[in-house]
């Protein structure tokens, strides 16, 4: 079965309760959604909030704070909102990932090895058993390794030892200061290639379908292990032919809305996990918008979401939202993202009027089709 361009948009948004807002906890969403990214702290938060209907910030707040959801460094070696029941297989499919990114040349250059790894792991997380300052966390290796190698064992160990951020807060429950806390103690059982195995269908059924190069690029693994874990699940995989004839999987009877299915406008998070899930990112963002929105250090900008494509960048300005279109907008896709921008700003007066303030650099090297200030 071939599905076309649309049809693979309308899917992956439709996964992404980015065609209806619904009724659920920020939990329930999370789980839903496999994982949030959470870069920068008001990122989850504004997320949700394109996808919960009546979302309440407090109620993202709870739940970091009772521990349902986990902020860690997991997929693609950066930071995620999980849920703490899927914390385990996350982890352990990405294991091979995060020693081999997080052992390898600055823990080398300090004389340090995956076996001092192995043994100071215990120790770390013993002492992580309340929220410890990158301070005194490195303090600590430094007792262990020598203070001349306490930076590079800490570069190593922060992701390679299973630690999550604890709450800080405000404005959003993390700051830019960060905490760490032991992560839950409970491991999944069969190693990483069960865990990537069950990993491939949660992925499918938030971000579906996929090919074997966009499970990789989500979980930052080799093809060659999304290749066996595909394999193993052939029996429970549905095949489609892309629009370009790649061969792309899904879970049978997965949603999979029509083409002509409507897709209301969205002011998107920075780094919103939609823009960056697959490797094949046309489905979302524009190619020739592509630089424009994820730019050469990383940064990945707060995006217009237009008829289920990215359209152009907006940021608070002028007690509203200042929009910027790469291309000409229709007046109700206007009318729409007016409708966003009163609601966003009323959520944000509450926590940061100026949120993603210190990225406004980048505007000066964004050419749009039309800027307009929607008023909150």
């Amino acid at each position: 079965m071939k599905i076309s361009a649309r049809e693979l948009n309308r899917a992956t948004l439709g996964r992404q309760l980015l065609l209806n807002r619904e009724p659920l906890t920020a939990a329930e969403a999370v789980r839903r959604l496999t994982a949030l990214q959470a870069q920068q702290p008001a990122s989850p938060y504004l997320a949700l909030w394109n996808r919960i209907s009546g979302f309440a910030p407090a109620d993202l707040d709870a739940a970091f704070a009772d521990g349902t959801l986990l902020k860690a460094t997991l997929l693609r070696i950066t930071l995620h909102a999980v849920h703490r029941d899927d914390y385990p297989t996350l982890r352990e499919a990405m294991r091979p990932t995060l020693h081999a990114s997080r052992l390898g040349s600055r823990f080398a250059a300090a004389g340090l090895t995956p076996v001092d790894a192995a043994e100071l792991e215990p120790g770390l997380l013993e002492f992580a058993d309340r929220p410890r300052s990158n301070g005194e966390l490195t303090a600590w290796l430094g007792a262990r390794v020598g203070a001349e190698r306490q930076d590079g064992a800490w570069w190593g160990m922060r992701s390679y030892a299973p630690l999550v951020h604890a709450v800080t807060g405000p404005p959003w429950s993390f700051g830019t200061s960060p905490a760490y806390l032991a992560g839950p103690g409970d491991r999944c059982p069969g190693g990483p290639e069960e865990a990537l195995r069950a990993l491939v269908p949660r992925y499918l059924a938030a971000y579906g379908p996929a090919s074997v190069a966009d499970i990789a690029q989500f979980a930052t693994v080799r093809r060659g292990r999304v290749r066996t874990a595909v394999g193993a699940l052939a029996d429970s995989l549905q095949e489609l032919t892309g629009p370009d004839g790649t061969v792309l999987y899904d879970l049978p009877g997965a949603p999979r809305p029509g083409e002509d299915t409507p897709a209301p406008p969205r002011l998107m998070a920075m780094w919103d996990s939609v823009l960056l899930a697959h490797a094949d990112r046309s489905r979302v963002i524009p190619p020739e918008y592509r630089s424009l929105v994820i730019r050469v250090n990383g940064d990945v900008l707060p995006t217009l979401l237009v008829d289920g494509r990215v359209a152009g960048v907006w940021r608070p300005a002028g007690g509203g939202i200042e929009a910027t279109a790469f291309h000409a907008l229709p007046a109700d896709a206007w009318e729409g993202l007016a409708r966003e921008a009163e609601s966003l700003t009323a959520l944000l007066a509450d926590r940061e009027p100026g949120v993603y303030g210190r990225y406004g650099h980048w505007w000066k090297k964004i050419d749009g089709a039309e800027v307009r200030v929607l008023p909150g």
